[in-house]
């Protein structure tokens, strides 16, 4: 019986500490990119924002692919998150901004991988200078349609892999047309309220989400990720837009100022 129970206990803390890694791994692992990049940026002098000044050119290109954040949808008639981010950008480097924002509302990132691959937007790619890209919020709300959360929280990493395939596939179509544009990845966001019954899940498996695109944005040169979860997440409601998932003008706006913020600080560098 004593040899059963010592058995047991070591199968319990066994199961805590893998619960533990899997929960918290993730968050500890994008704080050390993002740290790792605070670091490299206080040894370095040429920011992004840097780099857009000195290009020897009066303009620059900025492309904008994915889904309804890209197209800005809780807007409600107002600035946009591109829009307003380019206007912004204007003011940084004193130069025009010809943006572009090829976004499809409702779009997976299988279905936009499939857009790129068939060279839709390579003209486009061809030319920019700046390229966000914001995709992936489709994916779980698809796989979601008809199925119970325990089902969903089953078919996480299958449909995160889907995901992360995708965006590498489309990441390299990008690097293959244009090698020298800055890519900026968005972080998934919570948009709950801590009181909603999936909040705690959301904020569980959202990192193990986001870490993967950090991890692709530190394989490629001249790539960052925006901590859109500064901006949008439990504490700040009054960003998101009568729907309670999309930004209303003010977020997209906030978003707007945390993208430049981070390209004002980041070092432009290739990757490690």
């Amino acid at each position: 019986m004593k040899q059963f129970f010592l058995s047991l206990l070591v199968l319990l803390v066994s199961v805590v500490v893998g619960l533990s890694i899997w929960i918290y791994y993730p968050k500890y692992k994008i704080s050390q990119i993002q740290e790792q990049s605070v670091t490299v940026a206080s040894q370095q002098e040429l920011t992004y924002i840097d780099h857009f000044r000195m290009l020897d050119q009066t303009y620059l290109n900025h492309l904008a692919i994915g889904d309804s954040i890209i197209t800005g949808i809780g807007a409600e008639g107002e600035e946009n998150f591109v829009d307003h981010f380019s206007k912004q950008l204007e003011q940084q480097t004193n130069k025009h901004v010809i943006t572009q924002n090829e976004g499809i509302p409702g779009v997976s990132s299988s279905q936009l991988n499939a857009v790129v691959q068939k060279g839709t937007f390579d003209q486009q790619i061809k030319d920019a200078d700046l390229i966000t890209i914001n995709v992936g919020g489709n994916d779980i709300l698809q796989t979601m349609e008809g199925m119970d959360y325990h089902k969903v929280f089953q078919s996480f990493d299958s449909m995160q892999s889907t995901f992360i395939n995708n965006l590498t596939e489309i990441s390299r179509k990008i690097r293959e047309t244009n090698e020298d544009a800055t890519i900026v990845f968005l972080e998934m966001y919570n948009p709950l309220e801590q009181e909603h019954e999936l909040y705690d899940i959301a904020d569980q498996l959202l990192p193990k989400w986001n870490v993967k695109i950090y991890e692709l944005a530190s394989s490629l040169d001249y790539s960052l990720v925006m901590q859109t979860t500064k901006v949008i997440n439990s504490n700040h409601q009054q960003y998101l837009s009568a729907d309670g998932v999309h930004p209303n003008s003010l977020g997209y706006a906030a978003l707007s100022k945390q993208m430049l913020e981070q390209l004002r600080k980041k070092p432009f560098v290739k990757s490690a």
